[in-house]
């Protein structure tokens, strides 16, 4: 199903909301929960006997990109990772021996900041420790954001060897005035080497990141890049929306503000960028992102099993994350966890023998009913009421029944349908589609303040 762009209810539906790689979304979280809940639902997690999935948060960057709002420590000096890692490690071995390790891990994900930071010998130990932990399926997705500009090929041949299948790869805009612009200049040619190397090297899937949004961009500008991407022929890619928030992020000053696109400009680059990637073939997902159609996601989504969680979409539903490192969340069935944002933080409650957990959300029964309505509409276009009846012994149109009367504009401007018991996101409903899911949200209700990103 292609998006349809409509600029007129974009413009009316435009107001802020949960991107929802949880529900509930993070700012419900607690300080109230911390590390001896953490331990309680880990080991009712044993019960269930679940997949796992590992992330583990690496903060270094040689540089700093003018755009992130990533937690991040920018340094040239190698070896400040070091006492880093180590408590890594130690927070690895605290939660294995908590967790049934028995339990297969499914899904592994290095994310940051750079991961490819780290030298060969660091990626190597680092993997190895990982393997005397925790025992993977064979099939384990397996994956590692890198930054390209300081990938060599022994590198990428070092993070091959031990185990990694999936590749991210930051890029944001290939236009030399706003690569220099934002801190970032990284070349075509030298993007273009890389994917050869990958290819070469055996990745099953390559992901490149764009950022729209970004000072001195146009619809024009950007579609250069875009058109470029395409060439490359990526299996997947994000295209994240620049939020110029200078007072949360102060790495964000060096913008000048009067160079960025305006609210106009910003939504018909939008535009060109779904009408590029829907004529090259590629699917529109969903919240940023493209797939090929043979692609996992696009395969999972036109089956009905797409899944999101911290890390964006996933085909593996049912998983359960623990999030290792500064930052990192853990995503259990029924409860969430993060860590502590700074390093000093972070080290003393490793260094104390405890669960660096800073706050936690646990769930009731009416957050996982509405979970799973909201992570329907939000990858697999729809809601089956029979499902959800049978899922969690109600009624649909009784237990939402202010959310179906609700849902009525909605529906007479385009966005839904609802027949056959069965609400479907429509061609008009895929770009706003995180407004039909904040209808089932309880925790918006009576809040006036809302602090979330605008959803277009």
């Amino acid at each position: 199903m292609k998006v349809v762009f409509d600029r007129e209810l974009i413009k009316k539906y435009d107001k802020p909301g949960p991107r929802y790689t949880s529900y509930p979304p993070a700012t419900e979280f607690t300080e109230e929960v911390g590390p001896e809940d953490y331990k309680v639902k880990l080991l009712e997690s044993n019960e269930r006997k679940t997949p796992l999935s590992l992330y583990f948060h690496i903060p270094f960057c040689e540089s700093g990109c003018y755009y992130c709002g990533c937690n991040i420590i920018i340094s040239h000096r190698k070896g400040i990772e070091r006492p880093y890692l180590e408590r890594v490690y130690r927070e690895m071995n605290m939660l294995s021996q908590i967790v049934d390790t028995s339990r297969p891990v499914e899904q592994l994900h290095w994310g940051g900041g750079t991961p490819n930071y780290l030298t060969e010998e660091e990626i190597e130990e680092f993997m190895a420790k990982i393997r005397e932990n925790f025992k993977f399926s064979d099939d384990a997705e397996i994956s590692i954001e890198i930054d390209p500009r300081y990938a060599t090929d022994s590198q990428l041949e070092t993070i091959k060897r031990v185990g990694f299948n999936r590749i991210s790869m930051g890029l944001q805009d290939l236009d030399e005035k706003v690569q220099r612009a934002v801190n970032r200049i990284q070349p075509y040619s030298l993007m273009k080497d890389t994917m050869e190397k990958l290819r070469d090297l055996g990745f099953e899937s390559i992901n490149i990141d764009l950022i729209y949004g970004l000072p001195f961009q146009s619809r024009e500008s950007f579609r250069r890049t875009v058109q470029k991407v395409i060439e490359l022929s990526p299996d997947r890619v994000a295209v994240y929306s620049f939020a110029y928030v200078p007072w949360v992020k102060p790495i964000q000053k060096h913008i000048d503000p009067s160079t960025l696109p305006s609210p106009e400009e910003k939504l018909s680059i939008l535009e060109m960028v779904i009408e590029e990637f829907q004529s090259a073939g590629y699917v529109y997902i969903g919240m940023d992102h493209f797939a090929k159609p043979e692609d996992e996601l696009a395969k999972a989504q036109r089956e009905g099993k797409l899944w999101r969680n911290f890390q964006g979409y996933t085909t593996r539903k049912g998983v359960e994350l623990l999030g290792i490192g500064a930052t990192s969340i853990g995503m259990l069935y029924d409860a969430y966890f993060q860590n502590y944002k700074t390093l000093r933080e972070y080290n003393e409650a490793v260094d104390s023998g405890t669960l660096p957990t800073m706050r936690g959300y646990i769930l009731n029964e009416d957050d996982l009913i509405r979970r799973e309505v909201i992570m329907d509409i939000m990858c697999n276009l729809g809601v089956s009421f029979e499902r959800i009846d049978k899922l969690f012994g109600i009624k649909f149109e009784d237990y939402f029944e202010k959310e179906l009367e609700d849902l009525k504009e909605i529906q007479e401007d385009g966005l839904v349908e609802i027949k056959d018991r069965r609400i479907n996101i429509l061609p008009v409903g895929r770009l706003l589609i995180r407004n039909v899911a904040m209808v089932f949200d309880a925790h918006l209700r009576n809040k006036k303040d809302l602090k979330f990103s605008r959803t277009i």
